[in-house]
């Protein structure tokens, strides 16, 4: 596969989008967002839409309506058109003055048709004909008010984010999990006059549910796409039983069986469940820049995998918090500029020395072009060195918008070597090789009880001891590492006294985090109170 493969296909895709755009008001939601993001940049959309009195604007129940003079809107969408997506859009035209209406979905007509429930029978007359759509554009008219005026749908495959030339991520599906055990009572309930499944290697595609088989086949038209454009005829493989049943939907896929008699090259994809590989995702390696740029700095709002990166320290302010809002943020995807962009792929690839050294040479050699007074240093980087270089910048206007992109870098690299957090990575580390070579060595209540003593409520910790997430990150951690454990008295015990230490942290926290909350199940018990 082309380096370039992920990126051209998601640049392809946004071009039809882009030229749909001109003079539109443009609604995105946050998936489709995410994707332009990573790969032309939200200038290069606003470039494409022209005029001041069209903009970009959140798809949601509560997105203003266009005025008289905007006539035109765009609606940028990841999911399927039905249900709540569609009734959103009718809202939004029915208190706006558009006359012409485009619609672009992520997701392809056969999947709208599997989603309309029709027999295989009749899915497979309507091949190459699109009525979903066709019905939409009429409901379109209707709600613009007039059915002379014009309306559109199509589909754009905007399924991937592309981070790297060899990285692409998938926002739409960020919520798609594999199985777990747990699942199967649901599984079962929906299925009261069949036979019951008694373990995970007896779920297949029919025994789902009808919204999580819709989300898979949703992916699997994504996928396919993606394939054809690459022109390849793919062998599927899976490790875990939702990527089991991803594999096996993509090969039955009847437009995926059409485009593979017709592809002229091979290629090979693995699916594999994530939960095989918690440790991984809870893990503190320490060995890679970027991991704790993603974990230390506050997220971009609306992004999953972006973040913000103070950029008052370049500005004429002074740099104190309260100033931090009246400047907007940097962040990490730099798809327009090319020098930014090759430092962001080798700081991804590169442990974590080297991509401060990295991040020093680029801004040495931006500083030399520019002809700026650097001072050249050796040795480890600190962030006070990487701060002098790049406050050269904030004197000469020009050179400072000519390397914007590489200083948000710099930028980002700074903030995360001071974050408070990052001593408390390397304690994490410490402590998590600590637990692995317990483990190796002596029984699991052991290692619980070697657990307790770091187990402080609110009122006893300092900053320096772990807070209740992190404790339970710890956990993870461990119980993933061990695997299944027989049943033992000691174990037990031991169990039931972390259960009663962390008990008394979540009882004392003055405040819990959404994440905490979404644990204990409190935030249903909010929304059920706010309902009555």
């Amino acid at each position: 596969m082309s380096a370039l493969g992920a990126l051209c296909f998601t640049q392809q895709a946004w071009e039809q989008v882009l030229a749909k755009a001109k003079r539109a008001l443009v609604y995105l939601d946050a998936a489709c967002a995410e994707s332009l993001h990573w790969s032309c940049g939200s200038g290069r959309l606003l470039e494409a839409v022209g005029g001041s009195a069209c903009d970009l604007r959140e798809f949601g129940p509560q997105a203003a309506g266009g005025g008289p003079g905007q006539p035109k809107a765009v609606f940028v969408l990841s999911c399927l058109l039905k249900g709540r997506t569609v009734e959103t859009v009718r809202d939004i035209l029915g208190r706006s003055h558009f006359q012409y209406c485009v619609v672009v979905t992520a997701v392809g007509h056969p999947a709208h048709l599997t989603a309309s429930h029709l027999p295989a029978g009749a899915v497979a007359e309507l091949e190459g004909q699109q009525p979903v759509f066709e019905q939409l554009e009429e409901k379109l008219c209707e709600w613009m008010g007039n059915m002379n005026y014009t309306a559109e749908v199509l589909h754009a495959p905007l399924l991937l984010a592309p981070v790297a030339p060899h990285l692409a991520l998938t926002p739409a599906f960020a919520s798609l999990f594999p199985l777990l055990p747990r699942d199967l009572k649901l599984l079962n309930s929906a299925r009261p006059d069949k036979r019951k499944l008694g373990s995970l290697a007896e779920v297949d595609a029919s025994t789902l549910t009808p919204e999580l088989l819709l989300q898979i086949r949703c992916l699997v038209s994504s996928l396919s796409s993606f394939c054809e454009y690459l022109g390849v005829r793919e062998e599927c493989f899976s490790v875990g039983t939702l990527s089991r049943i991803i594999a096996a939907d993509l090969a039955n896929y009847a437009p995926a069986k059409n485009r593979r008699k017709a592809a002229s090259g091979r290629a090979s994809v693995v699916f594999v469940d994530r939960t095989l590989d918690l440790t991984g995702a809870v893990g503190h390696h320490g060995d890679n820049l970027v991991e704790k740029m993603i974990s230390f700095l506050p997220k971009l709002p609306g992004h999953m995998n972006d973040v913000m990166v103070n950029m008052v320290e370049l500005t004429a302010l002074q740099t104190k918090e309260e100033n931090y809002t009246m400047i907007a943020p940097g962040c990490l995807a730099q798809s327009n500029d090319t020098a930014a962009r090759a430092l962001w792929e080798s700081l991804l690839t590169t442990k974590h020395k080297e991509a401060l050294m990295e991040v020093r040479r680029h801004l040495v050699e931006a500083a030399s072009r520019e002809n700026l007074p650097i001072k050249m240093s050796m040795g480890r980087v600190t962030p006070g060195q990487l701060t002098s270089y790049i406050q050269l910048f904030k004197k000469n206007f020009k050179a400072l918008e000519s390397h914007c992109g590489l200083l948000q870098l710099g930028l980002a690299a700074v903030q995360t070597l001071k974050h408070p957090m990052s001593s408390k990575w390397d304690n994490f580390l410490a402590f998590e090789r600590l637990l692995l070579q317990s483990i190796g060595e002596s029984s699991m209540s052991n290692v619980l009880n070697q657990l307790l003593p770091i187990i402080k409520s609110f009122s006893q910790r300092t900053s320096d001891d772990y807070s209740a997430e992190d404790l339970l990150i710890l956990l993870v951690y461990i119980y993933s590492v061990v695997g299944e454990l027989p049943a033992d008295k000691d174990l037990d015990k031991a169990e039931e006294m972390v259960k009663m230490a962390l008990t008394v942290v979540f009882s004392e926290e003055p405040k819990l985090s959404p994440l905490l909350q979404n644990i204990l199940g409190l935030h249903r018990k909010i929304a059920t109170n706010s309902g009555d």
